[in-house]
């Protein structure tokens, strides 16, 4: 199993992704035992002063102005993780957590936090043993961090509160640590807070979004060509040559991408034949401006998220000097931005993808293919109520590019009086990249069916990506044309198709690399 060792300098996508999705193990490197043991000695300097200090000695948020004795101060740490883990709602996804616990070692370990070598540790054998905090749907506003997911995951460090084990059932913290030969943390100055105040649920959630919508972004290239392809329409808007005179980079990725799937088609160019028309509809020309406007919003993402991945976020902060200073860096509105821009353009993605499987399935716009593809047109419905799902989906996809992080709402006594709801806005990508794969799934599966027709019976030899994508969905148990069935599974495993990246591996495999 791939091993991740963390450094005092930040990680990156691709660790957080093998952490959070493939189980991979974390090791802190001699590096970061350095600078966790530099920063708390800090700590424990300041500590021992008669000065009050923000969450070394004082209460927090609002509660601030409080001065706590030394003998109290343990059970300050243990009060503010049991009182924040004030969650409710549905659990939170495995591999959300798993992502939310990384990001936040990943933190502790840049030795600007002033936790403790052996908390840290404790943080990683907690991953190693596969053991994952009940977390729930809502809690955070975004501010101060990703509080209340953050305070179940240090909540189950303490040996309280609820975790599912590596067999996925869910049992008390303190079982589960002690089943796997772990021993509860007890929490010192400061380091309760340092747990909880950090912007780490809403990035793991934007890198996940971003791995996926990577993919979904080939894929919808992918089953833009192939409804090009069906409906007869021309690649000529596709030339690199008319891309430079719009020099995005994320459209020209997507027209050469359509252009290595339509490669050797005799099936575009015809759309003159039949039915004289000059250009194609928008949705088909347009493709490569819209899929890449959304792959040059993945682009300004990634900046955001490569800047966080490098990033210390906790309140206060150990500085390299040796001051710790109260700062507003756990703010989340740079993340809670993009993750409302990423919905947008899921959303938009999706509502072309719809419109180019309705003109696949009416039979006055889709130039000589029967009415919804049907096999007997009247006695068969054929995909007509495939578009009306792949049509309620993309209206909720418009309902969750609604921004959340305008939506600010005070809270802790007006301390805390302006947030990112950064974590809102992740919940709702996660929802919207769940509808863009059946969005482009349903397309896929018209597109291969009209491919079919247009090719049954000797009929024109369809393009090297078309074959090869026709043939694996077939391999891969999605049926054919033929008489009206149970349409159910065939969708879900379309979706299933797209989403575990079959479809690009299908079709990179006859065409090459796609972008």
């Amino acid at each position: 199993m791939h091993t991740v060792v963390l450094g005092s300098s930040g990680v990156t996508a691709a660790e957080t992704l093998a952490v959070a999705r493939a189980d991979a193990r974390v090791e802190l490197g001699a590096e970061a035992r350095e600078a966790l043991a530099r920063a708390r000695a800090t700590i424990d300097a300041l500590a021992e002063k008669p000065e009050p200090v923000y969450g070394v000695s004082t209460g927090f948020g609002a509660l601030a102005s409080r001065h706590i004795a030394p003998d109290l101060r343990a059970r300050l740490q243990r009060n503010i993780v049991r009182s924040h883990a004030a969650g409710m709602g549905p659990r939170v996804e495995r591999e959300v957590v798993r992502a939310l616990m990384f990001l936040r070692l990943k933190t502790v370990c840049s030795g600007h936090t002033g936790v403790r070598p052996e908390v840290a540790q404790s943080m990683a054998d907690l991953l190693n043993a596969g053991i994952t905090p009940v977390v729930h749907e809502y809690g955070s506003l975004g501010c101060s961090g990703d509080l209340a997911p953050l305070s179940h995951c240090a909540l189950t460090l303490m040996g309280e509160g609820d975790a599912e084990g590596p067999d996925g059932v869910v049992r008390p913290a303190g079982e589960l640590l002690d089943a796997h030969g772990l021993k509860p943390v007890e929490l010192r100055e400061k380091e309760g807070l340092a747990l909880l105040n950090g912007t780490d649920g809403m990035l793991g959630m934007l890198l996940m979004a971003l791995d996926d919508l990577a993919r979904l972004h080939t894929s919808a290239d992918i089953t833009a060509a192939l409804s090009l392809e069906a409906l007869l329409g021309t690649r000529k808007v596709l030339a690199p040559e008319l891309q430079a005179v719009r020099p995005h980079p994320g459209q020209a990725a997507s027209a050469a991408n359509m252009l290595k799937v339509l490669a050797n088609s005799r099936l575009t160019g015809h759309h003159q034949d039949e039915a004289p028309r000059v250009q194609d509809a928008y949705s088909v020309r347009c493709a490569p401006q819209v899929a890449g406007a959304g792959r040059d919003t993945l682009d300004h993402a990634r900046t955001v998220a490569e800047r966080e991945l490098a990033a210390a976020v906790d309140n206060p902060v150990v500085l390299e000097d040796g001051r710790v200073e109260s700062n507003g860096n756990f703010h989340g509105a740079p993340v809670a931005y993009v993750l409302d821009f990423l919905a947008i353009a899921a959303a938009d993605l999706a509502s072309i993808a719809e419109r180019r499987t309705d003109r696949l399935l009416d039979k006055n716009r889709s130039h000589g293919l029967p009415p919804f593809l049907a096999d007997d047109a009247g006695v068969d419905s054929g995909l007509m109520i495939a578009q009306y799902t792949q049509a309620a989906l993309v209206s909720e996809l418009k309902r969750l590019a609604v921004p959340a992080s305008v939506d600010s709402i005070p809270s802790s006594a007006m301390q805390e009086d302006h947030v990112s709801m950064g974590w809102s806005a992740a919940r709702k990508l996660r929802t919207a990249v769940a509808n863009l794969t059946r969005v482009v799934a349903v397309e896929l599966y018209a597109a291969t069916r009209a491919l079919e027709i247009r090719t049954a019976d000797g009929g024109p030899r369809a393009s090297d990506g078309g074959r090869a994508a026709l043939d694996a969905v077939r391999a891969a148990g999605v049926l054919g044309a033929g008489p009206d069935r149970f349409l159910a599974p065939d969708l879900a495993a379309a979706e299933t198709f797209v989403r575990d990246g079959s479809l690009v591996r299908a079709v990179e495999a006859a065409v090459g690399p796609l972008a």
